[in-house]
């Protein structure tokens, strides 16, 4: 991968919100060119292909698109991710399987239709787990079960590609974004919690893709420093 970020081209899914769109700027502060992956499209009217990330085939589709626009990709930040608390009989089994695709399996079908060009010129992938990608807690089976995939699915990619592409598993704590606005209350951090900037966590996120040929950060976990639920 090249070493000066302006000749960059990065995937970022979920990058019109939260933790991708601080990635995105991030990126865009380096010089690099980040393509958002989304539903919807960024407000700072970035390069964007819309896409359902639930959906592999039209997350590999996108992909390609952005290949051949680009003429490749350097790297693919996995950004995207949902959830919707509540015990498992009572989460609809339609939102139950969507929070599994999009966190999950659009994850890897992001990555595997990206492989080509990431092969091609020694880039790199950062996956976006969770700190619930390493413990659990109750009314939250589906986005449980969803990161300790991506945990796997990225320590297993990472022995598959080693010395070929860099692989980073990046765990972040809670962060203030919109992730929780749409929850019932007792499912909100409380008024006292106190959360981690996407902004640091973006930085991490930068940082790995920044590492000189021959060097991979295998994994980081950024969290507040009272993070509740790490370790």
């Amino acid at each position: 991968m090249h070493a000066d970020p302006a000749n960059w081209t990065v995937i970022v899914t979920g990058g019109s919100s939260g933790l991708g769109a601080a990635v995105a700027d991030k990126l865009d502060a380096a010089g690099a060119t980040p393509v958002v992956l989304d539903r919807r499209p960024p407000a700072e009217g970035r390069a964007f292909e819309q896409v359902d990330l639930a959906d592999s085939k039209d997350a590999e589709e996108a992909v390609r698109r952005v290949a051949e626009s680009y003429g490749g990709i350097d790297a693919v930040v996995t950004c995207a991710g949902i959830d919707v608390p509540g015990a498992l009989d009572q989460v609809p089994t339609e939102t139950w399987e969507r929070i599994v695709a999009v966190n999950l399996l659009g994850t890897a079908a992001v990555v595997r239709a990206a492989l080509p060009s990431l092969e091609a010129v020694g880039g790199r992938v950062v996956t976006v787990a969770s700190t619930l990608g390493h413990r659990v807690f109750p009314d939250a089976t589906a986005y449980c079960a969803s990161k300790f995939g991506v945990v796997g699915f990225t320590r297993a990619l990472a022995a598959e590609l080693k010395g070929r592409v860099g692989v980073t598993l990046l765990t972040p704590g809670g962060m203030h974004t919109a992730f929780f606005d749409e929850r019932e209350e007792q499912y909100r951090p409380g008024p006292d919690a106190r959360l981690c900037s996407p902004d640091a966590v973006a930085a991490a996120a930068v940082f790995a893709l920044s590492q000189p040929d021959g060097c991979d950060i295998k994994e980081l976990v950024v969290a507040a420093s009272t993070e509740s639920s790490w370790p």
